[in-house]
């Protein structure tokens, strides 16, 4: 007698043909027993709509509350918003109240200068268009006006009147035209007319005295070159300007920018400043009036 195995029930069946098994669900008519509507579902199918529906539900949940102003009643997220607002508004409200107290400040001055209460100080400007009168006095300590008048009677019977063609350089103050280190001297001996003042790019250049300009313009082997007339037959020539600030026929003051320094022109080897001082058409050397 053989023993035969059982075949295994629907109970038995494995996991997979479990959760695919369909079943049927059926809507029908309670009067007349007629099937309305049936549909058939397997647990998987059900399994996967309700996770595609869960995780469409937290999508969108998650996209309205961060596009939309909801966030702001969300625990904690109100606190950085508002902090960070707050910080933005203070740093506003500063530098709008520094602009008033400023612009308060100019406004007083303006009332006091029309108003008369403030003098025009005899400090010289930069600024062309804030020009004052450039002639002004320091006024002297009984000490220094001691001093001046026993200088004068010690060299009253100096010899220096031997000098046939003395410069009228009396009472004139020549400004250093550049701040740099002197590269190269005033040699007349091999037409070397100025120095050369080694200097950073762009560094402004002002003008040595008071003047006009006479010329401003390039040349291909001096590069941009600007010209002063001043006073009493001096003429200051500045070459190798990286920029030109004047125009011919402009009126500049003793210590005005009038250049930014450079390395224009084929004889420019480095950033610098060629400097050189005539008077009455012949070079001077540079050195003699002006401490570098």
């Amino acid at each position: 007698m053989k023993w035969k195995k059982p075949k295994r029930s629907n109970s038995k069946l494995s996991f997979w043909k479990r959760i695919r098994f369909k079943y049927k669900l059926s809507f029908i008519n309670e009067n007349t027993l007629e099937e309305v509507w049936a549909v058939r579902l397997s647990q998987l199918s059900v399994f996967l709509t309700l996770a595609i529906f869960a995780f469409s539900l937290v999508a969108f949940t998650a996209f309205i509350i961060i596009m939309t102003p909801i966030r702001n009643y969300l625990p904690g997220y109100l606190d950085v918003e508002v902090r960070k607002a707050i910080m933005q508004n203070a740093m506003r409200a500063d530098s709008l109240e520094r602009m008033i107290q400023i612009q308060d400040l100019y406004l007083r001055n303006v009332t006091e200068i029309i108003s008369g209460e403030i003098r025009l100080d005899s400090i010289r400007q930069i600024d062309s268009l804030a020009r004052v009168d450039a002639d002004f006095e320091i006024p002297r300590s009984e000490a220094e006006k001691m001093f001046v008048k026993s200088f004068e009677e010690e060299e009253k019977y100096n010899l220096t009147i031997l000098n046939p063609n003395p410069l009228p350089v009396e009472g004139l103050f020549f400004y250093k035209p550049v701040n740099g280190m002197v590269s190269s001297r005033f040699q007349a001996n091999i037409q070397h007319f100025g120095v050369d003042v080694a200097a950073a790019p762009k560094e402004s250049v002002v003008a040595t005295l008071d003047g006009t300009v006479i010329y401003a313009g390039f040349d291909s082997n001096q590069g941009n070159v600007i010209q002063i007339q001043h006073k009493n037959g001096f003429v200051s020539v500045y070459k190798h300007n990286e920029l030109l600030l004047k125009k011919p026929g402009d009126q500049v003051v003793a210590g005005e920018a009038i250049a930014l320094a450079g390395n224009t022109g084929k004889l420019s080897t480095g950033p610098h400043l060629h400097f050189e001082l005539w008077y009455n058409g012949k070079p001077v050397n540079p050195e003699d009036f002006i401490v570098f």
